[in-house]
């Protein structure tokens, strides 16, 4: 939570409905991407916990993504995080990005999901 003052303006962040536990295994396979064409981007945050191996040592991220809602927000930083070889999530937060954060590694983010990415921020011991 202590990384958070560092992510300007944020609107409509709140914890999702219950924490979303979620096995990626297979995940990406089975929930299709949607795509849009609307001229207008917004760009969500999605922080939680993401786990490489089931049971393992847990890895904080943020996910940043343009999507239409926040529905298919969450359902393409699901496939996001099953892509890059995550088994399992906690998705505890989700809002929205009203301006480019300052700092990185959120700047890089930021320009990657304006460029349409499902761009992950790790957090961990390195």
């Amino acid at each position: 939570d202590d990384l958070l003052p560092s992510i300007p303006r944020i609107t409509g962040l709140f914890g999702l409905n219950s924490t979303m536990k979620t096995t990626l295994k297979g995940l990406a396979a089975a929930m299709a991407a949607k795509t849009t064409n609307d001229s207008t981007l917004t760009v969500f945050i999605i922080i939680g916990r993401a786990w490489a191996v089931k049971g393992g040592e847990p890895e904080e991220v943020h996910v940043l993504l343009t999507a239409p809602d926040e529905d298919s927000a969450v359902r393409n930083a699901l496939n996001g995080l099953a892509e890059e070889g995550y088994e399992e999530c906690e998705l505890d937060q989700i809002g929205l990005l009203e301006d480019a954060p300052e700092e990185e590694p959120h700047i890089s983010a930021y320009q990657g999901a304006l460029e349409g990415e499902i761009a992950i921020v790790r957090f961990g011991d390195e």
